[in-house]
């Protein structure tokens, strides 16, 4: 348990851990919340784990933590750590299990008002057109050379089978493909997994949200994205499913038998890694970016189910463009200026989303609350290696939120506020409650004040797709 008068406190959103807190810290950690929310993140192990990731051989500048964040695996969630490419290593505790997770936005042509008798039977169609719960499969099975195609090409792959557009590829990150990727580092295993998961949703905290943009914050930054009050929107959440799983899985398994060959100790075994240009380093990587790949071609599939899911309410096509699509689980090589010269470094992102100058940025709330499009700016390139928050964040785990809540409560509660909601199972509702979830307008606060990113417009959900 850490206590304030450990932190340095560099502003009322900004704190430090020094680097002499313990004497095999590297670089020291810093944490972007309000002093009411670090006295809720101390309560957890994340800052541990933050203290154990600046030891990391080759780490740079800093370990951060986002406002939104709160113990993982390894890592914390929310964890951002960059490592140099030449002496720094590689870790898929600072990936995290669902690789590319990520965020996708819709905007259609339609008022609020539009579809306000349509809301039910929106909510009972993409339910039915998107398959959603642990390990459902879906209708497109992908396996061999196809699925192979998939790991190395993302979203392009989609576009070539045509489930995507143009357009829609290029408004993601990377434009929906990482280069490099190679499915011969993918195990069958993982593969196997991920043979029939395209177009699906999992469960835990995964969703698709019809909402509605409640308020513009910033009517340049808002036209420059197509975005006006009360247009209807559609928020995708999910990842690479059990492939993604897999292959986190398998590495941290070859990492941890292979670490005492390169004369690596680490304080947690979950922070398990290999150098960055070692064999096991270099073929992680090509399976993390064939995972990444199949994330973005999953989301793609997805917004195509959603597409025919309006389709068939609306009895005729309905315009569904993507805004933008973000990952918050992945590594990226990128440069940035350290000790006054350009350095290439390899950035973990876990539960982070990259936010770049003039990029869009992602961060969706929880069932009964806000989430918020905002534009990355130019501070996150020299504060937080061009990385931000991913969400709201929990501050329950889910099985305290399923004793505080039932479901029928929740529905009820969700119903007055005017959001209809789909979902699975009762357990799959309450463990993703509201109540379990940090304040999404504090973690945005934070992050705007602090100047990595500004808010352009704060969406409402009416319906929610859960598993």
């Amino acid at each position: 348990m850490f206590e304030l008068s450990q932190f340095k406190k560099i502003n009322s959103t900004l704190w430090e851990i020094p680097k002499s807190f313990r004497s095999d810290m590297r670089v020291p950690a810093r944490v972007y919340a309000s002093e009411k929310m670090l006295n809720e993140i101390v309560r957890d192990k994340s800052l541990e784990q933050l203290v154990n990731v600046a030891t990391l051989p080759g780490i740079q500048k800093w370990a951060l933590a986002m406002p939104d964040a709160h113990e993982g695996y390894g890592f914390p969630i929310g964890g951002v750590a960059a490592f140099d490419t030449k002496d720094g290593i590689i870790s898929p505790g600072g990936i995290g299990y669902d690789i590319n997770c990520g965020v996708r936005l819709l905007r259609t042509n339609l008022n609020k008002n539009d579809a306000a008798l349509h809301l039910n039977d929106l909510g009972q169609s993409i339910f039915a057109e998107v398959p959603s719960g642990l390990g459902r499969g879906g209708g497109l099975v992908v396996k061999g050379t196809d699925l192979d195609k998939i790991l190395v090409g993302g979203a392009q792959r989609m576009l070539e089978l045509g489930y995507a557009s143009a357009d829609d590829v290029a408004h993601i990150e990377s434009n929906g493909v990482l280069a490099g990727a190679d499915s011969a580092f993918v195990s069958a295993r993982a593969k196997a997994r991920g043979q029939d998961q395209l177009g699906t949703m999992g469960a835990g905290n995964h969703f698709i949200e019809v909402g509605y943009v409640e308020k513009i914050f910033d009517k340049d930054g808002a036209e420059k994205l197509n975005l006006f009050e009360n247009q209807l929107t559609v928020l995708i959440h999910t990842g690479s499913r059990g492939l993604g799983h897999q292959v986190a899985t398998d590495y941290l398994r070859i990492m941890n038998r292979v670490m005492p060959s390169y004369g690596i100790k680490l304080p947690d075994r979950e922070l398990a890694c290999a150098p960055f240009f070692s064999a096991e380093g270099q073929q992680y990587f090509s399976a993390m970016k064939a995972a990444a790949n199949f994330a973005w071609a999953n989301r793609q599939f997805i917004t195509f189910e959603v597409r025919r899911a309006f389709e068939r309410v609306w009895k005729e096509a309905i315009e569904l463009l993507v805004v933008y699509d973000v990952a918050h689980n992945i590594a990226k090589i990128e440069q940035y200026e350290i000790d006054g010269a350009k350095k290439e470094v390899i950035v973990h992102r876990k539960g982070a989303t990259r936010a770049f100058a003039d990029q869009p940025v992602l961060i969706p709330g929880s069932m009964g609350t806000a989430s918020y499009v905002l534009l990355g700016r130019e501070a996150s390139l020299t504060e937080s290696f061009g990385s931000t928050c991913h969400g709201a964040g929990r501050r329950m785990s889910r099985a305290q939120a399923k004793k505080q809540v039932t479901a029928a409560a929740l529905r009820e509660d969700l119903y007055e506020k005017g959001i209809i909601v789909n979902v699975g199972s009762k357990s799959g509702l309450t463990e993703e409650a509201p109540l379990a979830y940090k304040d999404v307008d504090d973690v945005v606060n934070v992050i705007c004040d602090v100047g990595i990113a500004k808010k352009i417009a704060r969406l409402h959900p009416l319906v929610v797709i859960k598993g």
